[in-house]
């Protein structure tokens, strides 16, 4: 069975927008998901911020069929009011990183991936950086 990972936005927009030096690597990662070999998840907190900044960065148009795209061979994890106020208890400080743990974490998800390993210090679940998964999956 493919391990359940959660997909921090920012590791999607490295492949939307091509940000070098992330890119190929996230890239990688999102065609394990695309082929199978990746159970990926994204919070609905991400669907919505990806679609906002790829309109403002290229246009409607793009916004809506890639996030078409991103819907079509991700899963989401859940979202309610009792995650959102979970999130205010944790010990992250960003809150939107904390709303996307505390999702990933009743979604029974195995790990987050995210460029930003730092911001999840205190975090229950496993949290890698997309190098670190990519070399995982590659000894599994």
């Amino acid at each position: 069975m493919p391990v359940k990972i959660c997909f921090d936005t920012n590791v999607i927009l490295d492949v939307l927008l091509e940000r070098e030096p992330w890119y190929s690597t996230a890239l990688s990662l999102l065609s394990k998901v695309e082929n199978g070999d990746i159970d990926g998840y994204i919070c609905p907190t991400t669907v919505t911020t990806i679609a906002y900044l790829i309109q403002k960065e290229k246009d409607a148009k793009t916004a809506k069929d890639l996030t078409g795209h991103l819907l079509s061979i991700f899963n989401l994890t859940h979202m309610n009011k009792s995650i959102c106020e979970s999130a205010l208890s944790l010990q992250i400080d960003d809150y939107e990183d904390a709303v996307l743990h505390e999702s990933a974490r009743i979604s029974e998800i195995d790990a987050i991936v995210t460029r930003n390993v730092r911001d999840f210090k205190q975090a229950s679940l496993k949290i890698y950086s997309p190098e670190e998964l990519e070399g995982i999956l590659l000894i599994a």
